[in-house]
């Protein structure tokens, strides 16, 4: 599965912070409240009180805001973070991670996992749970590990698969000893394949037709399994509510029903403070001071596997010339952008430097900072080489067409606003016009599979630690998940034969070289992390900051 995010979590944030204040400032090297010096590393704090099973009591409801996606296939290259979320409560979680990324399997579903290498090749033999069974009565078994890989290889284009990598290394996935034991070769040695299989496909749904279309806003239950199942799936509210599966074999689930309410960020923090639900984002210094002190709840607050990032199509007329990039990306003040973002909230962090490692990880690099500088005055001289000269206007004019350049703003959250102010105001001494292009939030996956944008920011969450294995998602060229269109097939050689690197630390080592020669596109501008910091009802149990870990959905609920 394809657990790093690539098209997907648009900003969702409601802090009220003055366009007009946010002038561009000299470049720091961190992000960090008033003039204080960031920490060396962005915090790896995980905070979501631990509870093991059997000191949660049976019974109750957790609700929180949340709705079903456009794309409910998290395989599909147009599913994001919310369509893994909701998969994940009637679908198998076959491997999670510890929050520092440790593997984990369940084994509810794999009940054996051996791992070696033969003459070079590596071989994984998975024995599945005797039990396992999808919800209509097939047996979980080798063929959904080899349905699974069939529709994500990239051996055929008809289906739309967010990520082939890895998928593409196997040779074979073959029957063991029995029906219930997969056995799975690759060409090399792959030291990341947990993250392939952390999840799969009942093999219905994964035809070219049902892979691409049939879960369009719709759940599959019957092709799903584990300890809850599809309750309500209301269409038009959003609602969804999952309740406990009786064809479970598992531990019993401890909820009666987890339900997500389909409300926007606002309307989210005061159900909070209404008691209507159990859990809220605080995104920002507002919606924090909103929810800190509230009778019966607590602020659960952590590290934060998310980068949000800017986005540059290089498919627009504007943005296909390569200098012009470069000298939007110097003209930048990220530490001012973050200054913005982590407003009131007592949290700093070193700017990100790169796409598919965090700070707080073993192997990261600063490469962004390798290849980038804050410098508008050599961004001026750039665009006076490239042939944009300054208008009567203060807008730079070449060929009788002015340098105007598209920023699409979703929703009306005013820290976004803010945000698109801070950039506008950026740009403006440079001789760039931002032009500021609203657009609803339900358009969010076609504005970035049509690329409709000229710059565009938007998020992602790694679901797993292997982030080297993603490099190709966000920079190798005939990547649908790589929304900027940058790149040549000459970098995608070098992004692939990191792949085939079997000590993950020379593989981030590669990773970090190749990655600081996407960078040099400028296309993509890493620009903060944040924290994770939730409002929660006291009492509940396995939820808040995790990090890398995804609680089992059986070990969610409320203490004893």
């Amino acid at each position: 599965m394809r657990t790093r995010l690539a098209l997907p979590v648009a900003l969702v944030a409601a802090v009220s912070v003055a366009a007009t204040a946010c002038q561009s400032s000299p470049g720091k090297d961190s992000a960090a409240p008033g003039g204080k010096k960031a920490p060396s590393a962005a915090s790896a704090v995980a905070d979501y009180n631990p509870t093991p099973y059997d000191k949660i009591k049976d019974g109750g409801t957790y609700t929180t805001v949340g709705t079903f996606d456009d794309q409910g296939n998290p395989f599909n290259v147009n599913a994001t973070l919310t369509a893994a979320r909701v998969w994940a409560w009637y679908n198998a979680d076959a491997i999670t991670y510890s929050p520092t990324g440790e593997v984990q399997y369940n084994p509810d579903y794999y009940s054996d996992v051996k791992v070696a290498v033969e003459g070079g090749r590596q071989k994984v033999t998975i024995t599945i749970n005797p039990n396992a069974v999808f919800n209509d009565g097939t047996p979980i078994d080798w063929t959904a590990i080899r349905a699974t890989w069939k529709a994500n290889n990239g051996s055929d284009k008809a289906y739309a698969a967010s990520s082939t990598d890895g998928y593409d290394q196997i040779t074979s996935v073959e029957k063991g000893v029995n029906a219930k034991q997969a056995i799975i070769t690759f060409k090399g040695v792959n030291a990341s394949w947990s993250s392939l299989f952390t999840t799969f496909l009942h093999p219905k749904a994964a035809t070219v037709g049902n892979f691409n279309k049939a879960y369009i806003k719709k759940a599959h239950p019957e092709w799903g399994a584990g300890p809850y199942t599809v309750g309500t799936w209301d269409s038009h509210s959003g609602n969804i509510t999952f309740v406990r599966n009786p064809k479970w074999w598992g531990r019993k689930g401890k909820l009666d029903k987890r339900v997500y309410v389909n409300l926007e960020s606002t309307a989210a923090v005061n159900a909070f403070k209404n008691g209507q639900l159990d859990y809220v984002s605080a995104v920002d210094a507002e919606s924090l001071k909103q929810v800190k002190g509230l009778k019966g709840t607590e602020i659960r607050s952590g590290g934060s596997p998310f980068e949000y990032s800017l986005y540059f199509n290089t498919k627009s007329p504007v943005l296909a010339d390569k200098d012009v990039r470069k000298a939007l990306e110097e003209s930048i003040d990220r530490a001012q952008i973050a200054k913005i973002q982590f407003q009131g909230l007592d949290y700093s962090e070193p700017l990100p430097g790169s796409a598919v490692l965090y700070s707080f990880q073993k192997g990261y690099e600063d490469n962004v900072s390798a290849v980038l500088k804050y410098a508008p005055d050599e961004a001026k001289k750039a665009l006076d080489a490239a042939g944009w000269k300054p208008g009567g206007d203060g807008v730079r004019v070449k060929d009788g067409k002015r340098l105007e350049v598209g920023y699409t703003l979703l929703g009306d959250d005013p820290l976004d606003k803010a945000t698109a102010g801070a950039f506008a105001a950026m740009l403006k001494p440079v001789g760039v016009r931002l032009v500021i292009k609203k657009a609803d939030e339900a358009d969010f996956s076609s504005i970035l599979s049509e690329r409709k944008f000229d710059l565009f920011l938007s998020g992602n969450r790694s679901m797993d630690p292997f982030g080297a294995r993603y490099l190709c998602d966000f920079y190798c060229s005939d990547r649908d998940s790589n929304i900027t269109g940058a790149g040549s097939p000459e970098l995608d050689k070098k992004i692939r034969a990191t792949t085939n690197i079997a000590d993950l630390g020379e593989q981030a080592k590669a990773a970090n070289s190749v990655e600081r020669t996407a960078l040099q596109e400028y296309a993509f501008l890493p620009l903060f992390s944040g924290p994770s910091t939730y409002g929660v009802k006291k009492g509940l149990a396995n939820v808040g900051a995790t990090i890398f870990y995804n609680p089992l959905p059986e070990t969610v609920g409320w203490e004893k």
